[in-house]
């Protein structure tokens, strides 16, 4: 997302104080350690290429010791689950292999293109709770954004690891394409996809001009006329699960995330980069001042990206359900009053996210959930997925 201009912030302090909050709110802690900061692929809308944080930063400067002595002094007594992520984590195999070795009672979760996913070990795939694979639609739209064969390769890869993978496998778009059609999303949770879920997330970019967001309306009401057409049988996907959770139980976000945002960065995630230095959200590690932390001189703060006055998402009728979402987005278009990425962003995506609500509502999601089977209503309270995606698109 090249277009976006690096903030200017304050300065971040040296280390934690006494006085300071509770760096994680909860009992979650989601580390997600970027093993390195190179890619073999070259996406054209990657939000490491804001501040030249792509590919700055090859080798990892920190040793497991020392990722254990910080685990020890700021997450003792936490639930720890750890996201390998990059650039491409797989190019980093031997310090993923080291933690999962190092840390056992951790559940693990792996956020890859998958073009090297096949390369892990079989004890390695059998760890993971939960797999990440980008890609961006059918093969038309993937290829157009990744490469050409990206797409025939992640789909091949995924299908010879599914049988070693306890876990899930979760689709992971970007919607960047405002011409991505209902059928290559449906596609990605359809018979014979290695993928058990489907998540999204609108593109934070200028992409949303003249008729695009009204693409995807259209293609967004028949994704929610598929959810909702069975009740013996889920439909796989995680934005439309989350919403409906939401509404219908809203006590379910309080529990799992202290009412704030669901994309985790103000409560209990941690991305830890190469170098050792922690920063709540991965797509604003070129801001300084977001920095909470450092493995190496083990300190840690509380998240700077916090709920402000200046955001305006306790007077939306989505918020009861929506929690504030992006936190990035709203500290970008309210805090730092960048009004070109509020108008051309931020907004576009929060009406999209209400008119998801309101077809959601029109379907009448209390009388499908009465109806639908107990497999149905387990997945729709409890999916274990939901702790490792934003839930909110």
């Amino acid at each position: 997302m090249s277009t976006e201009t690096p903030i200017q912030f304050l300065s971040a302090p040296s280390q934690a104080l006494s006085s300071d909050p509770e760096p994680i709110v909860g009992g979650r802690v989601e580390l997600q350690l970027l093993t390195t900061l190179k890619c073999n692929l070259k996406c054209s809308y990657c939000s490491l290429g804001v501040g030249e944080v792509l590919g700055s930063q090859v080798h990892v400067e920190y040793d497991v010791d020392q990722l254990g002595a910080f685990i020890d002094s700021h997450l003792q007594g936490k639930e720890v689950y750890v996201t390998f992520y990059g650039g491409e984590p797989t190019l980093n195999k031997a310090l993923m292999l080291q933690v999962m070795q190092r840390f056992p009672r951790f559940r693990f979760q792996l956020q890859t293109n998958a073009t090297l996913i096949d390369k892990l070990p079989d004890w390695a795939l059998s760890r993971l709770s939960n797999v990440l694979a980008s890609i961006d639609g059918g093969q038309a739209t993937t290829d157009g954004y990744r490469g050409r064969g990206v797409y025939r390769r992640v789909i091949r890869n995924l299908q010879a690891v599914r049988g070693k993978i306890a876990g899930t496998i979760t689709a992971r778009v970007t919607w960047g394409n405002p011409d991505t059609c209902f059928e290559e999303l449906d596609q990605l949770v359809s018979e014979g996809s290695p993928f058990d879920y489907l998540y999204w997330q609108f593109v934070a970019d200028e992409m949303y001009g003249g008729d695009s967001v009204d693409k995807r309306r259209a293609v967004l009401v028949q994704l929610i006329d598929k959810f909702f057409s069975r009740t013996d049988r889920l439909y796989p996907v995680i934005p439309l699960m989350g919403m409906v959770r939401n509404k219908l139980f809203p006590s379910r976000a309080q529990e799992l995330c202290a009412g704030r945002t669901q994309c985790r960065v103000s409560t209990h995630l941690l991305n830890v980069m190469p170098n050792g230095e922690i920063y709540p959200c991965p797509d604003m590690l070129y801001a300084p001042a977001m920095k909470m932390g450092d493995v190496k001189s083990n300190w840690l703060r509380a998240s700077p990206l916090q709920a402000t006055p200046a955001m305006p998402c306790q007077a939306c009728e989505a918020f009861s359900w929506c929690r504030g979402n992006c936190m990035k987005n709203l500290y970008l278009g309210y805090v730092n009053q960048d009004e070109r990425y509020r108008t051309q962003v931020v907004e576009p995506i929060c009406e999209l996210i209400r008119f998801m609500g309101r077809e959601i509502d029109k379907r009448d999601p209390q009388a499908w959930f009465d109806q639908a089977t107990l497999p149905v209503r387990k997945q729709v309270m409890d999916c274990e997925v939901y702790e490792y995606v934003e839930i909110m698109p």
